[in-house]
């Protein structure tokens, strides 16, 4: 063997060692890496799983809440039917009560009111127990209209504290 075959068979072989040794190192920043990447996967899933864990009880924490909205709200709609049917009660037992003639209607009448003509006599009757210098009593049809309007009356303002107790109920 001569010395050029001898030197550039020394550099083969100085070539496949370096080649060799490049491999190895690529190989082992191959495993240091990956073992960085498992280690960031692995913070990454905890990071999650603490996430989801704080999103469940965000959940649950809202869903109870929702429910004691929900419980309370159906306590004031039964307290508003309880109010609204008493109302109702009351204004048909006054209904009846004036049709019966049980009970009458009557309107002061402004003593100094000389221009109306009105000849409402001053004293009381032996029947009533009026204690107003002059009084009127209305016709039945008038007073079951102004039944009628107090009830429509009744029945909204029960309506208006239904929706404020409502409004109360779910603003934050």
């Amino acid at each position: 063997m001569t010395p050029v075959q001898k030197l550039a068979g020394l550099a083969m072989l100085m070539l496949a060692l370096m080649a060799g040794a490049a491999g190895v190192t690529w190989q082992v920043q191959d495993w240091r890496m990956g073992k960085r990447l498992a280690d960031q996967a692995g913070l990454h899933q905890d990071d999650l799983a603490r996430i989801s864990t704080a999103a469940a009880a965000q959940a649950r924490a809202d869903q109870s809440k929702r429910l004691a909205t929900e419980q309370q709200l159906a306590i004031q709609d039964q307290q508003h039917i309880r109010e609204l049917s008493d109302a109702q009660r009351t204004q048909a037992a006054l209904r009846d009560r004036l049709a019966t003639a049980d009970v009458r209607l009557s309107v002061l009448v402004d003593a100094a009111d000389t221009a109306r003509g009105c000849n409402v006599p001053t004293a009381a009757g032996a029947v009533g127990v009026v204690h107003a210098a002059r009084r009127a009593q209305l016709d039945p049809a008038h007073a079951h209209r102004i039944i009628s309007i107090t009830d429509a009356g009744d029945q909204g303002l029960i309506a208006l504290r239904a929706c404020q107790a409502y409004v109360r109920a779910i603003a934050p």
